[in-house]
């Protein structure tokens, strides 16, 4: 009862979280170097010029991983290094094809295999200042298929497992519904001054599931040899209670969450019936050639899977702004119980039941090798602890051993393909809008008063991770 020897884990990071050097050897701007650059945008008033310094340290990076025994590494290529100004028409930078270059042979000589995820979040400022990036979904096609394709070339040779979009839904949500991620758009004229919340985040997912597909097109007719795949957050939806209309609006909220972006690719080649009922024209449609295109699109599903909540029926219609399917969703049951314990973020408790289920879900529904791209613990209260303390990690222990235990039974007891593991993060890093204080790593990143890095401090989590693996694979 062990995972199969050819299974791989590690550990995912993401370029604008922890490179740093954000104007360094020609890199453009980004959207989320002017967000976070913009007073009130950013919890704990940071931004990540320096992040973790990855960018200079990428060699200790590898030294780091290889001490903790990973066969391989989920990162993200940052599109303005590549091309600065981000269109299919401006000029590529060598030094940025030779940064990366050098980083994925170090880790083949380490026997760290590279998983490229070529968007994760980071769009080049260019294009948004250019055409609106994603919202104007026919000039953002051709532009990430033309980056897409530069990588291929520059880096396909010895990269054979690619993802080309993380969370499209999640970053359409926050970044163009809620306004809590770059560019910041949202209906609320209190955050924003620019945003349509019932339509923008529908528009921006259509217009990365159009771009996936034409960069999985370009891909596979290079004939190199590899796997191209995509990757949605992928919670689990427990049903409220056993009556008919929570268990119902469990299994909706997971078509507008998961299913919405995964089974145009994966099922169907169209957006899930209920969604489209529910949303009508705000929901873009497929033209008969763009669903042929986009159906079968990837070759493996990546899920980013943190948690679990109850859903049940809003007994209230559902506004022109609700993204969720017209659900409430908590982590209280009927019984005035919690799924489980808390970690001190309000989005996340720890289930681990909830893993072998949403694998089971995303294994009957689409019949597809899948890759567990994100798995982590947040603990915000890290940043209170002394040093001792904040690498004797034991919540941390306790959430992945359990995970990693849920992620083993559906693999050799139910039957799902599950090929690899990457557990969110490799370090401490930037993250995101909550800045630096909300810590998933499992190194402790120390740095001086300026923000440079000094040293890495792996955590006890990070030992038993490593334990786990060699006690359970072939």
């Amino acid at each position: 009862m062990e995972l199969p020897k050819k299974f791989q884990w590690g550990y995912a990071t993401a370029a604008f979280q922890i490179e740093g050097s954000n104007s360094s050897d020609g890199r453009g701007a980004t959207v989320w170097d002017t967000f976070s650059h913009t007073s009130g945008k950013i919890k704990d008033g940071t931004n990540a010029d320096i992040a973790c310094d990855s960018y200079n340290r990428w060699a200790e990076d590898i030294k780091l991983m290889k001490s903790l025994g990973v066969t391989a590494y989920r990162f993200s290529i940052s599109w303005a290094r590549i091309i600065p100004l981000g269109g299919r028409a401006d000029p590529v930078n060598q030094l940025g094809i030779q940064h990366y270059s050098q980083f994925i042979d170090a880790l083949i000589e380490n026997e760290i295999t590279p998983f490229i995820t070529l968007f994760h979040w980071d769009l080049p400022q260019a294009l948004y200042n250019r055409y609106g990036g994603m919202l104007m979904t026919s000039e953002f096609v051709l532009d990430f298929t033309r980056y897409a394709e530069v990588c291929f070339r520059e880096f396909g040779d010895r990269v054979k497992d690619w993802i080309t979009f993380n969370e499209p839904l999640v970053v359409a949500q926050l970044a163009y519904g809620t306004g809590a991620f770059a560019p910041g758009h949202t209906s609320d004229r209190n955050i924003s001054q620019i945003g349509d919340t019932a339509r923008e985040p529908w528009r921006v997912l259509h217009s990365q599931i159009l771009a996936h597909a034409h960069a999985a097109t370009i891909y596979r007719s290079m004939a190199q040899g590899g796997r191209i795949g995509i990757t949605f957050n992928a919670d689990w939806a427990e049903p409220y209670s056993s009556i008919a209309e929570d268990v119902t609006a469990a299994a909706r909220k997971l078509e507008f969450f998961v299913a919405v972006g995964a089974d145009p690719i994966f099922g169907s080649g169209d957006y899930p019936e209920s969604c489209k009922k529910q949303l009508g024209t705000r929901l873009p449609s497929f033209s008969e050639e763009e669903k042929t295109l986009v159906k079968g699109s990837a070759d493996f599903l990546g899920i980013n899977h943190y948690t679990t909540n109850y859903i049940r029926q809003d007994p209230n219609p559902p506004s022109d702004t609700d993204f969720m399917g017209n659900i409430i969703q908590t982590f209280t049951g009927p019984d005035g119980k919690d799924l489980g314990p808390g970690c001190g973020v309000s989005w996340v408790q720890v289930v681990p039941w909830g893993l072998r289920k949403i694998l089971q879900w995303a294994h009957s529904r689409y019949h597809v090798p899948i890759h567990i791209t994100e798995n982590g613990l947040p603990y915000p209260s890290e940043a209170l602890l002394s040093l001792p303390d904040v690498l004797n990690d034991q919540h941390r222990i306790d959430y992945h051993i359990e995970y990693l235990n849920a992620m083993k039974d559906a693999v050799v007891r139910d039957g799902v393909d599950v090929r690899s593991y990457f557990a969110w993060s490799l370090m401490d890093n930037w993250e995101w809008a909550d800045g630096f204080k909300t810590r998933f790593g499992v190194t402790y990143v120390e740095k001086d008063e300026a923000g440079r890095v000094l040293k890495y401090w792996p955590k006890k989590s990070a030992g038993k991770i490593q334990e786990w693996f060699e006690n359970n694979i072939e």
